[in-house]
């Protein structure tokens, strides 16, 4: 079974400002297993190494400029690496080893499955939401948060010239599910029949090529997003669009503009489904992708929306 996304690895333009980047939005930079190249993680054991633009080890881009160069895919034992080996075999740049199975997905990204690294974490603590009928929270405070902190990678977006082979791909070879979809423009998959809303978003817009969107980062709630979002203000990282709420996965966001391609994203509060869940399609509309959003963000010193220039 595969259990989610574990490493992500980037070439960038500028290998400082990108460290800089990934310490404010609250990964952790520890000592890199590969030479000449960053490493940071999550509270769970993902990685995001950081790579020169040209490093020679990186897999060929899909698009030009600082992007994400190639993602590995977890997964729980040997077994499933030799089922995804015959599944995978007649795939472009296949190749195989006892420890990883790698090819290319048909939007051109390079794509690893390994055993899975991350750990269970029980010390990262939230305090419940009290709700009408559902108090979960007594005598205690809801948290106010300085940063964040990110505990896991969640999922990550693509623009993708081929939406139906794509997805298609995704679902047959590899055997995600369809959570939700925007009719010819978008595709919900998730990796697993019991999990959250998604892993992985494949996103089709008129003449746009293959591409990063963004990749985004669970934290512990709505309260951690605010806070996160406030201090990559306060150290003047630009916010792309949020805080706000996605009606098609009930999860609450503030997406930032990355120096290592598209943005990165805190998010919390996703739906979590099982195989008894029936696909939604809908059109694409503004109301399915933002119930609420704050164009431009929070300033940290008014806690007031960011007044356009």
């Amino acid at each position: 079974m595969i259990t989610g996304i574990e490493v992500l690895k980037f070439g960038v333009e500028n290998r400082k400002e990108t460290q800089t980047f990934l310490t404010d939005f609250g990964l952790t930079a520890v000592t890199s297993d590969i030479d000449n190249a960053d490493l940071y993680q999550t509270q769970n054991g993902c990685k995001i190494y950081v790579f020169d633009l040209e490093d020679q080890r990186l897999p060929q881009a899909i698009e030009a400029g600082s992007t994400l160069r190639e993602v590995t895919w977890g997964v729980e034992s040997e077994q499933d690496l030799i089922h995804l080996s015959k599944n995978l075999q007649h795939e472009p740049r296949f190749t195989h080893t006892a420890e990883k199975v790698q090819c290319l997905d048909p939007n051109g990204m390079t794509i690893v499955f390994a055993k899975t690294i991350t750990k269970e974490i029980s010390e990262v603590k939230t305090e419940g939401i009290n709700q009408f009928g559902h108090i979960q929270r007594i005598n205690a405070a809801s948290p106010v948060y300085e940063k964040a902190e990110p505990v896991d990678i969640g999922h990550v977006v693509f623009f993708t010239p081929d939406l139906a082979k794509t997805q298609a791909f995704y679902i047959e070879k590899l055997g995600f599910y369809l959570s939700d979809a925007y009719t010819n423009r978008g595709a919900f998959l998730r990796c697993r029949g019991t999990g959250f809303h998604h892993d992985l978003f494949l996103l089709s817009v008129p003449n746009k090529p293959a591409g990063l969107n963004h990749v985004a980062f669970v934290v512990r709630d709505i309260h951690e997003v605010i806070g996160g979002g406030l201090s990559m203000n306060r150290q003047a990282w630009s916010t792309f669009i949020g805080p706000g709420r996605h009606p098609i996965s009930s999860a609450y966001f503030w997406y930032v503009h990355s120096p290592l391609g598209g943005a990165f994203e805190y998010y919390t509060n996703d739906d979590y489904l099982t195989e008894d869940w029936v696909p939604r399609e809908e059109e694409h509309r503004l109301e399915l992708f933002t119930e609420w959003a704050i164009e431009g963000g929070l300033d940290h010193e008014t806690r007031r929306q960011v007044k356009p220039a």
